[in-house]
C-alpha cells in the first residue's frame, strides 16, 4: 500500500529524522521539530524506519520521554500500520505518566489493523499492552549514565548539581569510611539516609561534599543538591526545592503539581528505579528533610545540620566532632605552607587549639597568616590568645569561631570592615559586584578592591567571578558587628541604596522589553542609578540571574520601612513570575509587602503589591482570589489617585472573564482598560488593551472587528520596537487571522512570536503560543501537526495552572480524534473533564459534549476502503472533511 509523504498532514521533514548526511539530527528529540515545522520533504521511508526507530529506542533509554511523544504521533500518522513505532508510542506516553493513552494506543491500532488489514496486534504491540495494562515496574524509566527524566524541546541531561570539591579538604578518614559504607547500603534497601549533626564552622558542608564527590560512582543516574537554609529566617520551602528537584530530572513545568505532598508523590515515582544521591545541606529539622525523601532502593540521602535528627525514622545519625590535633594541624599547614608551620609547629599546635580545632575557624585564621609574609606563626597565635581574653561569655565551640572572626574583622582596613559589615546586612543568597558596590555607595572597581581584600581573609567566599557570599556563620557574625559599629541610619541607608539599585535596574530592563510603556514613571524615585544594558537580551539576562537576590531585598523591605519602593520593585520584575521561573518566591513577596502596607496604612504600596499578586493567581488559574486581589488594588488606587492602577488591573479583570466566559464583561473592562491608556499617552497599554479587547470580540462573534483592533495592536507594537510585546501583538493577531479561517498567515505570526518567547525565556507564553498552533494547524486541517503542537504545550504549559492543561488535552483530542486515533482522543477528553470538573470550569460542558457524541464517519478508522493515492485512505478523507473550528477559547493575561 501506497504511503503518505507527511506534507498534507504537516508533518516534520525527513531531514529533521535522520540528520544533515544521515547523522545524527542537531537538537532534542530524534525528529527534534520546531515552531515551525517545515513540511518541504518527505518523511522517512520505510527503508529508513528502522534507524529512525533505533533512534527513538536511544531517546527512551536515556529518558527523553515526555518530548518524543508528539514525534512518535505524527509518525504514526505517516506510517499506521508500523507496529513497532506504536510501541514505542505506547512505552513514552506510559513513562509520561499517561497510561490511560498508552493503552488507548493499542485500542486504536488494533481497530486499524482489523478494518484495514483484517488483521490484529502482533505479539510484541499485545505484550507490551498487557504489561502497561499491569503496570509492570520493567517498563519505568532505565536506569544508568544518561538516564534522565523527561524535558522540554532539548536532550535529556543526569543531574550534577554536588558544589566543587574543597580543594584542601583533610583528615576525617574514619568518619568519611563510615558515611561511604552508610551511602553504599542504598542499592539493598530503600531510604538509606544519612545525617550529619554539628556546630556551625565544624565543616559539616565540606565533608558531606567530599564524601558526596567520592561516591559519585555508586549513583550513575545524578546527584541532586540543595541548601536548605536551615539557620537563616527564611528556611527553603520543601516545596519550592522539589520543584526544583523535578526540573532538574527533566520533569516539565507543567507536569509538576503545585502541592507538597503530590510534588513529594511525583518526585518519589520519578526515582523509582533509579540511582540517584541527594544532598540536602544546612538542615533545619526533620520535617524539612522528610518531604525531600526517596521512597525506593538505589537512592541515598546525605543531610547536614546544626540539629541531631533522631526523629528522622531510620537515618544513621553522624555526629560530627571537631578535628584532631593531627588533622587540625594538617589543615592549617595547607593553607599556610608546611615551611611556616613545621619548623613553629608547637605555636602552630596552640593557634589551631585557640581556633577550638574548628576548621572554619582554622581557615580563617590561617588565612590571615598567608597573607602577611612577615608574620610568624607565634605572632598569629599571641594575637589569637588576646581576642580571645577580650570576648564574653560563650560556650567553647562558639568561642572558637568568634574569636577567630574577632581575629580576622580586627586585621582589616576601616573601608574593609565597613564593607564586612554592610554586605552581611542583604538577605539575598549571594551577592553581585554592582550590586554590593551599591550597599557600599561607591563604585564597582573600588567594590571589587574591597571584596577581593575580604575573599583573601576568607571572610566572604566567590565561587563564581562577579558574585559573592558569606558563610551563614560569618554572616551572622557581620550583621552582629553592623549592630554594634555602624549607626541605624547608616544601616538603613545602605539597605536602601541596594533597594534602589535593583528598582532603577529593573525598570531600565522593564523598559527595555516594553518600549512606550510609562508604567516606569510613576515609579518611586530612585536616589541612585542602576546598571546600563547593551541590549535586551543582557537586560533580561540580568534579571533572571539576580531573580532571587532581588526577591529576597523586596522582603526584606518590608521590615526596614521600604513598602514603596519595594512593591514598584516587583511590578517591574514581573517578568520573573510570568515566566514561571521565580513563581513561588515572587507570590510569597508580594503578600508579605501587601500585608505590611495594609498594616503600615500605606494604600498605594498595598495596591500595587495586590495587583501583582491578583496577576500570579491568573498565572495559577485561581481566578476567584485573583478577581478579590485586583478589585481591592483599583479600589486603592482610586483613593490615593495611582494612574498605575487605573488600567492594568481592568485588564486582568478582563482576562478573568473571558476565562470564565463572560464575554460581554470582558469586552467592558478592555474597553475600559484603552481608555484608561489612552488617557495616560500609554502607547505599549494602548496596544495591550487593542489586543485584548479584539479576543473579546472574536468571542463574541465579530470577527471583522476582532481582526482590525489586532492588526492596530501589532501596527503599535512594530512602531514602538521591542520584542516580548511584538511577540504578544503576533500572537494575538495570530489567534484572530485562524478565527477568521487565515491559518497560513496564523502560523506565520504565531510561529514568530513563539521565537521571541523563547529568546526571552517565557517558557508559559511558549506553550501557550504551542496551544495556539495546534488550534490553527487544526482549523487548517492539518491535524498531525496539531497534535504535535498541542503535546509540546503540554510538555512546556502554559498560563493558566490546571485550566491551560484542560484547554490543551481538549484540543489535542481534538487533533488526534481527527487523524483516527480515537481512543487516545476519549483519554484526553476524559482527563480535560476531571480538570474542567473540579475547577468549575465553563469548559466542562464542550468536553462533555464531545465524549458523549458518536464517532463520525470519518474518524472511525477503517471506514472505507481505499489507499492514499486515491484519496480513500481514512486519514485523507478526515482532512478534507474537517470544517472550521469555533475556537471560543480564553485568553492569557495581556502584555503587562
Amino acid at each position: 500500500m501506497a504511503q503518505d509523504d507527511g506534507r498534507g498532514l504537516g508533518l516534520p521533514p525527513r531531514s529533521t529524522v535522520l540528520g544533515d548526511d544521515g547523522g545524527p539530527p542537531a537538537g532534542g528529540g530524534p525528529l527534534h521539530g520546531t515552531g515551525g515545522l517545515p513540511a518541504e520533504d518527505g518523511l522517512p521511508t520505510e527503508d529508513e524506519l528502522p534507524l529512525v526507530e533505533a533512534r527513538f529506542e536511544l531517546a527512551l533509554e536515556r529518558g527523553g520521554h515526555a518530548q518524543t511523544i508528539s514525534e512518535l504521533t505524527a509518525l504514526t500518522v505517516a506510517h499506521p500500520f508500523r507496529e513497532r513505532l506504536r510501541e514505542l508510542l505506547m512505552l513514552a506516553l506510559y513513562r509520561s505518566g499517561r497510561q490511560a493513552e498508552a493503552l488507548a494506543v493499542y485500542a486504536d491500532t488494533r481497530r486499524l489493523l482489523a478494518d484495514e488489514l483484517g488483521t490484529a496486534p502482533g505479539p510484541a504491540l499485545t505484550e507490551l499492552q498487557h504489561r502497561v495494562r499491569q503496570c509492570d515496574v520493567r517498563l519505568a524509566a532505565p536506569t544508568g549514565r544518561g538516564a534522565a527524566g523527561p524535558g522540554p524541546g532539548a536532550a535529556p541531561v543526569r543531574p550534577a548539581q554536588l558544589p566543587a570539591r574543597i580543594a584542601d579538604f583533610t583528615g576525617r578518614d574514619t568518619v568519611v569510611a563510615e558515611l561511604r559504607e552508610q551511602l553504599g547500603t542504598a542499592r539493598e534497601r530503600a531510604g538509606a539516609v544519612v545525617s550529619v549533626a554539628g556546630t556551625g564552622g565544624i565543616g559539616k558542608t565540606a565533608l558531606a561534599v567530599h564524601v558526596a564527590h567520592a561516591a559519585r560512582a555508586d549513583f550513575p543516574d545524578g546527584q541532586l543538591y540543595a541548601d536548605l537554609h536551615g539557620t537563616s529566617p527564611a528556611p527553603a520551602d520543601p516545596r519550592a526545592v522539589l520543584g526544583s528537584f523535578l526540573r532538574a530530572l527533566g520533569v516539565a513545568d507543567a507536569e509538576i503539581p503545585d502541592g507538597t505532598r503530590e510534588r513529594a508523590e511525583l518526585y518519589r515515582s520519578v526515582l523509582d528505579g533509579r540511582r540517584v544521591l541527594v544532598l540536602l545541606d544546612n538542615a533545619r529539622d526533620a520535617a524539612q528533610v522528610r518531604p525531600l525523601l526517596p521512597a525506593s532502593a538505589g537512592c541515598a540521602v546525605l543531610a547536614t545540620s546544626r540539629t541531631r535528627m533522631a526523629d528522622l525514622d531510620g537515618a544513621h545519625l553522624v555526629d560530627l566532632d571537631v578535628l584532631r590535633p593531627d588533622e587540625a594541624f594538617g589543615l592549617f599547614a595547607q593553607i599556610v605552607g608546611e615551611e611556616r608551620a613545621v619548623p613553629e609547629r608547637a605555636e602552630t599546635m596552640d593557634t589551631v587549639g585557640a581556633c577550638g580545632f574548628l576548621p572554619l575557624a582554622i581557615r580563617i585564621a590561617a588565612a590571615r597568616l598567608a597573607a602577611r609574609r612577615t608574620w610568624t606563626v607565634s605572632v598569629l597565635a599571641r594575637k589569637l590568645a588576646d581576642e580571645r581574653r577580650r570576648l564574653d561569655e560563650l560556650r567553647a565551640g562558639d568561642l572558637a569561631v568568634k574569636a577567630t572572626f574577632e581575629l580576622g574583622y580586627g586585621q582589616l582596613e576601616p573601608q574593609q570592615a565597613r564593607a564586612f559589615r554592610l554586605l552581611g546586612l542583604a538577605d539575598g543568597p549571594d551577592i553581585s559586584l554592582h550590586a554590593a558596590a551599591a550597599v557600599l555607595d561607591t563604585d564597582p572597581p573600588a567594590a571589587a578592591e574591597l571584596l577581593d581584600a575580604l575573599v583573601g581573609s576568607s571572610l566572604l567566599e566567590s565561587a563564581v567571578p562577579g558574585r559573592y557570599r558569606y558563610h551563614d556563620l560569618v554572616r551572622l557574625y557581620a550583621r552582629a558587628c553592623a549592630e554594634h559599629d555602624e549607626p541605624a541610619d547608616q544601616r538603613e541607608a545602605a539597605m536602601s541604596r541596594l533597594l534602589d539599585f535593583y528598582l532603577a535596574t529593573a525598570a531600565q530592563a522593564y523598559a527595555m522589553e516594553r518600549p512606550g510603556d510609562r508604567t516606569v514613571e510613576h515609579l518611586t524615585p530612585t536616589a541612585r542609578p542602576g546598571r546600563d544594558f547593551g541590549s535586551p537580551a543582557e537586560a533580561v539576562n540580568w534579571l533572571f540571574v539576580e531573580g532571587d537576590c532581588l526577591i529576597g531585598c523586596a522582603r526584606q523591605a518590608v521590615t526596614e520601612g521600604l513598602l514603596s519602593r519595594a512593591a514598584d520593585l516587583l511590578l517591574v520584575a514581573l517578568d520573573l513570575a510570568e515566566s514561571g521561573a521565580k513563581l513561588l518566591p515572587y507570590e510569597s513577596a508580594a503578600r508579605e509587602i501587601a500585608e505590611a502596607a495594609r498594616a503600615a496604612g500605606n494604600a498605594r504600596a498595598e495596591g500595587r503589591a495586590r495587583s501583582t499578586l491578583g496577576v500570579v493567581c491568573v498565572f495559577n488559574g485561581r481566578f476567584e482570589e485573583a478577581e478579590r486581589e485586583l478589585r481591592r488594588a483599583i479600589e486603592l488606587g482610586r483613593a490615593v489617585g495611582d494612574p498605575a492602577l487605573a488600567s492594568r488591573p481592568l485588564s486582568q479583570l478582563g482576562i478573568i472573564a473571558v476565562y470564565q466566559g463572560r464575554h460581554s464583561d470582558a469586552e467592558e473592562h478592555f474597553a475600559r482598560a484603552l481608555a484608561a491608556f489612552r488617557a495616560m499617552a500609554d502607547e505599549a497599554g494602548e496596544a495591550s488593551a487593542l489586543s485584548n479587547l479584539a479576543r473579546a470580540k472574536l468571542n463574541l462573534g465579530r470577527t471583522r472587528a476582532g481582526v482590525e483592533l489586532a492588526e492596530q495592536s501589532l501596527a503599535i507594537y512594530r512602531r514602538l520596537g521591542g520584542s516580548l510585546r511584538l511577540a504578544n501583538g503576533m500572537y494575538a493577531l495570530g489567534i484572530a487571522l485562524t478565527r477568521v479561517g487565515r491559518a497560513d498567515e496564523a502560523v506565520g505570526h504565531l510561529t514568530e512570536a513563539l521565537d521571541i518567547f523563547r529568546a526571552c525565556r517565557q517558557q508559559r507564553w511558549e506553550g501557550v503560543t504551542h496551544y495556539r498552533l495546534a488550534e490553527t494547524h487544526l482549523v487548517a486541517g492539518r491535524p498531525a501537526r496539531a497534535a504535535e503542537h498541542a503535546e509540546r504545550s503540554l510538555v512546556l504549559g502554559g498560563l493558566g495552572g490546571a485550566w491551560r492543561r484542560g484547554t490543551i488535552l481538549t484540543v489535542l483530542g481534538r487533533a488526534l480524534n481527527a487523524i483516527g486515533q480515537t481512543g487516545r482522543a476519549r483519554a484526553c477528553w476524559y482527563e480535560a473533564l476531571a480538570i474542567h470538573g473540579r475547577l468549575g470550569s465553563a469548559e466542562y460542558a464542550e468536553v462533555r459534549e464531545l465524549l458523549d457524541a458518536p464517532p463520525t464517519a470519518d474518524a472511525r478508522p477503517g471506514a472505507s476502503g481505499g489507499d492514499v493515492e486515491g484519496s480513500q485512505h481514512p486519514l485523507l478523507r478526515l482532512i478534507k472533511g474537517t470544517e472550521l473550528i469555533s475556537l471560543h477559547k480564553p485568553d492569557e493575561p495581556p502584555a503587562v
